[in-house]
């Protein structure tokens, strides 16, 4: 049995508000369970130099999460002057995934940010970050079709991630943070929408788990994001 009750392959209660903020070209706040993340995604007329004068857009990721997100108050980053090695990683994985869901050729020559606030948290931050991520990021791409400053499509797929683990011996699907603290086994599977791989991170803390348990742990993945796709599209419309 698992602590909220849920079924082996049932991930919790998820919601997608769009058009949160007034001032960003996309925004949403995503809920599942009780873990929430405001995303908004900004336009700019910009690349980073890397790739300036390629014609290549390009789409990053900033991510933090405010101090009472948990259940003690954590320190502002910005009060000790640097980010932590957690939120760089973090940051980094968002960007990235986006950027595998994305033709770049389409974008043209701009740069869309999105940030994700974790305003509570209850495990899965990051995976709700690119999730709902998505989301900010396909109504700023909606409007940039919408004034002409994009001709085709460049966001190809949906791009969605979920939590899996072994809990208690049992392969499980979403994890909150009371199985994430004692899960033996925990993985973040960031998927297209037609359930293709963009990146697993899985690790074994205190376990060790088989080639066939690895094989139902994606399979879990793959009906998470296929659920998660079905509900940013039909946020994002």
């Amino acid at each position: 049995m698992r602590p909220s009750g849920r079924e082996l392959d049932q991930m919790r209660d998820v919601s997608i508000e769009t058009g949160f903020t007034k001032h960003a070209e996309g925004s949403a706040l995503i809920k599942m369970g009780d873990t929430h993340v405001l995303c908004t995604a900004t336009i700019e007329d910009r690349v980073p130099p890397f790739i300036k004068g390629s014609g290549l857009g390009w789409v990053t990721a900033e991510y933090g999460m405010l101090p009472r997100a948990t259940n003690t108050r954590m320190r502002r980053e910005a009060a000790s002057g640097k980010q932590g090695g957690r939120t760089v990683e973090i940051q980094r994985l968002i960007g990235r995934a986006l950027r595998a869901g994305v033709d770049r050729v389409a974008l043209g020559e701009r740069q869309i940010t999105v940030d994700c606030d974790v305003l509570q948290a209850d495990g899965g931050t990051r995976c709700a970050s690119i999730t709902g991520g998505w989301v900010a990021l396909r109504l700023a791409v909606n409007k940039l079709m919408k004034a002409g400053d994009v001709i085709s499509d460049p966001l190809v797929d949906p791009v969605a991630a979920i939590s899996c683990g072994i809990y208690a011996g049992q392969p499980v699907l979403d994890l909150d943070y009371p199985e994430d603290s004692e899960a033996g086994v925990d993985g973040n599977f960031i998927m297209l929408g037609s359930g293709k791989l963009i990146e697993i991170q899985m690790s074994a803390e205190g376990s060790v788990f088989s080639r066939a348990q690895m094989d139902q742990l994606m399979d879990l993945a793959e009906k998470g994001v296929s659920e998660l796709a079905a509900a940013q599209l039909a946020a994002s419309k």
